[in-house]
């Protein structure tokens, strides 16, 4: 029985700012952004927006009559959790009108949770393949104003039903995690931005990737060349760049450059919104599948990677209906607004945080369909517009 991804859905907020005139109002060469970094532009977080409504947001894509009267579990994976005890997942549960004899749960291990909740679900399915599970990675990635993580920060979500008999990715069974107790990268219960040791994590993330390829190819006795690309995860896309030239060296041949050729295509979506955590690998993913040069039947490798720090490598198989289970990023991306730094530093300060007063927001100026009006007696209020 194949059990896989059987379709995807992007969202990210409606506002974003140009990364050279981030540069220009910090004083830095932009070559240091879009080249030395490999990013272009930003997702800007309102304060209406959160984890919550960005997930809703995707996940509303995804639902069919059908869909919904199948579905059995929502997982949310993320590290931008809105509450130490309740889940996520019960507010966009709730949020999408769904049945209320639906598992909800919230996962987190840094960025690589999203992959966790792709294996637990298709554990699931194969106990239940008449059931769907409905996965959510959603995150908002701060580092602070003015600080040198800031330009690898970024917003949204990326919302997929796994099932038997799926329709973008059948899922191959053999996958490789590596997990060790690592300080790369963190964020306290205290804080509202991240902690990051940036050169030791990118040596970490590189490590870790060849050690489970490496694993991956003993276990399965396949080589590079079986893959038509391999998607990574892309807190910056230079990042997948670094990991995949540790394993090609100086190779020049037709495989090596085929890869590098699908890694660019699989980068072009991220460049544009920026670090998405938990959803970064799966934005890539469907980068890769609408830009790239694939087909059905091609296996493509997927490489994950949290801070802290786990990593693991698996495989699927494209499916013959792949592109038409795919929203269209590019229209998301296209329907957004720039805004001002000066516009982006005052909505940065502006979020809900760790208050404990009575907030309530504009919301006038947000389109969005979901969104957080504000907080009252210490619980967020969420509506649909």
């Amino acid at each position: 029985m194949k059990i896989g991804i059987d379709r995807m859905a992007f969202a990210t907020t409606d506002q974003y700012i140009d990364l050279t005139e981030l540069a220009a109002k910090r004083g830095v060469d932009p070559n240091k952004y879009t080249i030395g970094i490999g990013q272009d532009r930003q997702a800007v977080v309102p304060p209406t927006q959160d984890i919550v409504t960005l997930g809703a947001r995707a996940a509303k894509k995804l639902l069919t009559p059908d869909v919904t009267q199948r579905l059995s579990t929502i997982i949310v994976a993320t590290e931008s959790g809105i509450d130490n005890s309740k889940a996520s997942a019960i507010y966009i549960k709730h949020l999408l009108g769904l049945d209320d004899y639906i598992r909800a749960v919230e996962l987190k291990e840094a960025c690589y949770s999203g992959t966790a909740a792709i294996q637990f679900a298709r554990g699931l399915v194969a106990l239940n393949p008449q059931e769907t599970v409905l996965v959510i990675a959603a995150d908002i990635a701060r580092y602070g104003l003015n600080t040198p993580g800031e330009v690898t920060q970024g917003a949204g979500a990326v919302a997929m039903l796994i099932s038997a008999d799926p329709h973008v990715l059948a899922i191959e069974p053999t996958s490789v995690s590596y997990s060790r107790d690592l300080m790369d990268f963190w964020r306290p219960l205290y804080a509202t931005e991240a902690i990051v040791d940036g050169k030791y994590s990118t040596g970490v993330y590189i490590d870790f990737f060849k050690n489970t390829l490496t694993r991956y190819l003993q276990r399965t006795g396949r080589r590079l060349d079986d893959f038509a690309g391999i998607a990574f995860h892309l807190p910056f896309t230079k990042m997948g760049k670094k990991g995949l030239e540790g394993v090609l060296q100086d190779r020049d041949d037709a495989v090596a450059n085929r890869l590098r050729e699908q890694l660019t295509a699989s980068q072009v979506y991220c460049r544009q919104v920026g670090n998405l955590y938990t959803g970064s690998l799966y934005l890539g993913l469907m980068s890769l599948l609408q830009n790239g040069q694939v087909k059905p039947g091609d296996r493509l490798g997927l490489f994950s990677y949290g801070s802290g720090a786990e990593g693991e490598f698996y495989s699927g198989i494209v499916q013959p209906a792949f592109a038409e289970n795919l929203s269209d990023v590019k229209r998301d991306l296209a329907d957004r607004h720039q805004v001002s730094i000066d516009e982006y530093e005052q909505l940065f300060d502006s979020q809900l945080g760790m208050q404990t007063a009575d907030v309530q927001f504009d919301l006038q100026n947000d389109k969005a369909p979901f969104v957080l009006a504000g907080q009252k007696n210490h619980q967020r209020i969420y509506r649909e517009k």
